[in-house]
């Protein structure tokens, strides 16, 4: 009970990211009508997300957890804080793109803080934590996307929404100015790659292309290729953070499955629901899919990020992994927007499937520490 006021902050910080990236998916159909973006346009607008936050993790977010510690969090709530508005007021595409750039920066200042601290608290306890914090990025998923969905459908349009989701960031980082916990890490000057790391950080990466591409496409998927309301539309990202949460509680719970056959079993398991995305004859199906793509994809960030965590330089460390990683996680959405563009959804999410199975087959060849 000791370690609950320490954690609960941090745990905080992982909901918050997930009620924005879970909001974003259910507006990206008003963003896209908004802009007048084609589907290829809308997914390389969503790869800049990774142009402010691959720097901003390493130059920023490491050495903030070097020297603030676990109130790095703060700092990086703060500044997500004011990026979140700014797509939601765009109607052109060059805006679109220079304000996920900046909401890319947030992102990476959150994402690197919460991991090293979730990691240090691993460290110092010697309890498995990680799963549980990244299943509450997923609670988070699924509470913005359904009620992002719901608030569409009752006619509520993405400016305010978005402007709801940053005043929970907002209050989020006031909640963790007072953890004043230290990250334990070796010094960060500049750029430095923890190359230890370089493997099964690609590894991630694979597994990240399919992860943010059905949560960034799951909602427009349905909207567009299965013609199904907004409301219903919001379920799609939602079902699958619902899942997410699902797999990463259980990770958490099955302490005695080692990190290869979670993540190994997991990509199976979301090359299944990718392929039932692909073929789908109505939304039901779909969802059903995106339930099993969810629940089969969800122990890839909280394996790597966890070995990661756990190492002395942490900061550098989960840097490493976290910038790898999102080159798969914001690729993942322009890729299936490009796939898109030249054929149709379905085969983009035939493209997951494939990649979800070879991350499966990589898992039993990688060594994973």
């Amino acid at each position: 009970m000791a370690e609950l006021p320490r954690r609960n902050p941090t745990l905080a910080g992982f909901f918050s990211l997930g009620l924005f990236w879970g909001a974003w998916a259910a507006v990206l159909p008003s963003v896209q009508e908004a802009t007048g973006a084609s589907k290829g346009a809308l997914g390389l607008a969503m790869l800049f997300v990774s142009l402010g936050s691959i720097p901003a993790m390493f130059l920023l977010a490491a050495p903030a957890v070097d020297r603030f510690g676990a109130r790095a969090v703060a700092i990086g709530c703060g500044v997500f804080a004011i990026a979140t508005t700014l797509p939601g007021l765009t109607t052109t595409l060059p805006t679109l793109i220079l304000t996920l750039t900046f909401a890319g920066i947030g992102t990476g200042l959150v994402d690197v803080a919460i991991n090293a601290n979730v990691g240090r608290i691993e460290s110092e306890t010697g309890a498995r934590l990680m799963p549980f914090a990244h299943g509450t990025y997923s609670v988070g998923v699924l509470v913005g996307a359904v009620g992002a969905g719901l608030a569409r459908g009752a006619g509520v349009g993405r400016e305010p929404i978005l402007l709801a989701i940053a005043i929970c960031i907002a209050l989020t980082g006031l909640s963790v100015i007072g953890d004043t916990a230290r990250v334990h890490t070796e010094p960060t000057k500049g750029i430095r790659i923890a190359r230890g790391l370089l493997v099964i950080g690609f590894l991630g990466a694979a597994a990240f292309v399919v992860e943010g591409g059905i949560e960034s496409w799951s909602a427009l998927f349905l909207e567009r290729q299965l013609d199904a309301q907004p409301a219903v539309s919001g379920l799609g990202p939602g079902i699958f953070g619902a899942s997410m949460a699902f797999g990463r509680f259980f990770g958490q719970a099955a302490g005695r499955l080692s990190d290869r056959a979670l993540l190994g079993g997991g990509s199976l398991l979301a090359t299944a629901g990718c392929a039932i995305v692909a073929v789908a004859p109505n939304a039901p199906i779909g969802l059903v899919g995106f339930a099993l793509g969810g629940a089969g994809i969800s122990l890839n960030a909280p394996v790597v990020f966890g070995i990661a965590g756990r190492r002395p330089d942490a900061g550098t460390a989960v840097a490493t992994v976290t910038t790898i990683g999102y080159l798969g996680l914001l690729v993942g959405p322009a890729l299936v927007g490009g796939i898109a563009q030249a054929t149709s959804l379905r085969i983009s999410f035939a493209a997951l499937a494939a990649i979800a199975a070879a991350v499966a087959a990589a898992t039993a060849r990688v060594r994973l520490d």
